[in-house]
């Protein structure tokens, strides 16, 4: 456990990555813009997203340094252009504390979303608008008051917004914003989202992939080791499996997040009602 002292540095250098593609793209035509966004502008928005969730655990500078972690998670956001950093930390920690929570967990999908995404075409639609249910889920299950962080992380965000629109253009600014629509949506990489806790297996409520895209989502793959050991970063949950062999290999596990996303569209037993609820009791406290 401990933070990543690399961590601070990629997620620098994926900014900058970004900022390069940013002016590099304000020149193209439309359909290169275009082509791009999805070719490489969603990937690294979404490996990005995948770096906030790290540091939204601490683990750029530590638990004794919280706030010089939530203020480089607003940095990290700036590329994204959608302020979320903020919010994603508190309902994310609420998802480790009270995994499948009635009314907690915005993980789980609404009653809505369960019963009207149930046909394959309507799943399929369903992936597409992920990061639209992502975004308003957390206002119809558990909405929380605005925080001063989250006042600071949407100020900021569009400031930078509106500037990159003023020094370069439209086109940098639709790289960005669709780059992380499409990049949430139907995308290669969004099968983690599907493939994390849809029991795809009666009993099996978490499911890891040790495939090569972790290494663009920073290991967001170990998903039960992550569960297990939150406070351990990502660059050190493959060591977890390593020593503890004995309650990893034997668990399902998935070895394609695109079979995930078919597999999941195809299967007329699955849909957004394939996860486990579980009404809390006690104190359930919240972030």
């Amino acid at each position: 456990m401990g933070p990543d002292q690399r961590l601070k540095w990629i997620v620098c250098m994926m900014v900058v990555i970004q900022f390069l593609a940013f002016y590099m793209v304000k020149d193209l035509d439309w359909k290169w813009v275009l082509f791009w966004t999805y070719a490489f502008g969603s990937c690294i928005n979404h490996s990005m997203t995948l770096a906030i969730h790290e540091i939204s655990h601490n683990t750029a500078f530590g638990n004794s340094k919280a706030m010089w972690n939530r203020y480089f998670a607003m940095f990290a956001n700036l590329p994204v252009g959608l302020p979320y950093s903020a919010s994603f930390k508190r309902y994310h920690l609420d998802h480790h504390r009270y995994l499948g929570g009635d009314g907690i967990d915005v993980d789980i999908p609404t009653e809505f979303e369960g019963w009207f995404f149930c046909t394959r075409f309507r799943k399929f639609v369903w992936i597409i608008l992920q990061p639209l249910f992502y975004a308003v889920r957390p206002l119809c299950i558990n909405p929380k008051p605005f925080s001063q962080l989250e006042l600071t992380n949407v100020v900021v965000q569009v400031i930078f917004d509106i500037l990159l629109w003023w020094m370069w253009g439209a086109k940098p600014v639709v790289y960005m914003l669709a780059g992380s629509m499409l990049g949430m949506g139907l995308h290669p990489i969004s099968g983690h989202f599907i493939a994390e806790h849809y029991m795809f297996l009666k009993g099996h409520e978490t499911y890891s992939y040790y495939g090569c895209l972790n290494l663009l989502t920073f290991n967001v793959g170990y998903h039960n080791e992550h569960h297990d050991f939150p406070s351990i970063p990502g660059r050190r949950l493959p060591l977890v499996k390593k020593i503890a062999p004995e309650y990893y290999d034997d668990l399902p596990q998935y070895t394609s997040w695109v079979r995930v996303l078919y597999d999941f569209i195809m299967d007329d037993t699955l849909s957004p009602y394939s996860r486990i609820k579980r009404k809390l009791k006690g104190d359930v406290k919240q972030e």
